[in-house]
């Protein structure tokens, strides 16, 4: 079931047989013939995955890529993260990307997964080597994680991976995201360097947490923690990002 909107299609990810709570979202396709690259976005635990649409997912369509959108919340009937019992938001993933890799218009063997704050968690969840990413036949090709948590993960990643996040971000630790990129934590435990699988980490100097977000123009203190956009910093994503898709998923001349 689907129905058109301006610039896209809200779509059911599933029946509501296949899940108690099944997965919507917002599908935006580019122009043009044949199966198209994609990429999946998650939000992060504000919810505000109309926002994360409209600021990157119309973005990446224009560079010729199929986006889906998801809503991890609203089928929950859920507004954040504390609101919600659930423990399943990083197999959110792996329910859009079965969607997608069924889709005619999409190729199944070119799509990456985009999140954000905790959604970019759940994406390095998605992408880590064990049983969340050996329990999908399906199979992501790149990811990208802007400003996540990164202490817990060991960075064994299965795909090549980009991360951004600012110095100063005070809820999600840029150290932490270079400890696990060099695969160092406090077990001291290292992360297969022999698999070759490359992870970028970018930290902006200047960036404190959401510095992609325009709505945060004016800062924000949310419960001892520093929000605010830095127009450098979300520019220089996006060049990253760009790259970052083309180089990996995009078709190459």
């Amino acid at each position: 079931m689907a129905r058109s909107q301006s610039g896209g299609t809200t779509v059911e990810l599933e029946t509501p047989l296949a899940s108690s709570h099944p997965l919507q979202g917002y599908l935006r396709r580019p122009l043009g013939t044949g199966p198209s690259p994609a990429v999946i976005l998650l939000h992060g635990c504000n919810g505000n995955w109309r926002h994360i649409d409209e600021r990157w997912g119309k973005r990446i369509a224009s560079w010729s890529y199929a986006t889906l959108s998801v809503d991890s919340f609203g089928p929950r009937g859920v507004k954040n993260c504390r609101d919600s019992a659930s423990k399943d938001f990083n197999f959110d993933a792996y329910r859009a990307l079965k969607f997608l890799a069924q889709h005619p218009s999409i190729d199944p063997a070119r799509i990456a997964a985009v999140g954000f704050s905790r959604g970019g968690l759940s994406v390095l969840a998605a992408v880590e080597r064990g049983a969340i990413e050996q329990g999908s036949a399906d199979k992501f090709h790149a990811a990208v994680a802007f400003y996540p948590p990164c202490a817990g993960l060991k960075g064994d990643l299965t795909v090549p991976t980009l991360i951004l996040i600012g110095e100063r971000d005070d809820l999600n630790s840029a150290e932490e995201c270079r400890n696990m990129v060099a695969g160092r934590d406090g077990w001291g435990i290292s992360r297969r360097k022999d698999r070759d699988i490359p992870i970028k980490l970018v930290v902006y100097p200047d960036a404190y947490h959401a510095f992609d977000a325009p709505s945060l123009k004016t800062p924000m203190e949310t419960s001892g923690h520093h929000f605010e956009f830095n127009q450098s910093a979300a520019d220089q994503a996006a060049v990253a990002l760009h790259e970052f898709l083309d180089a990996t998923i995009g078709y190459k001349e």
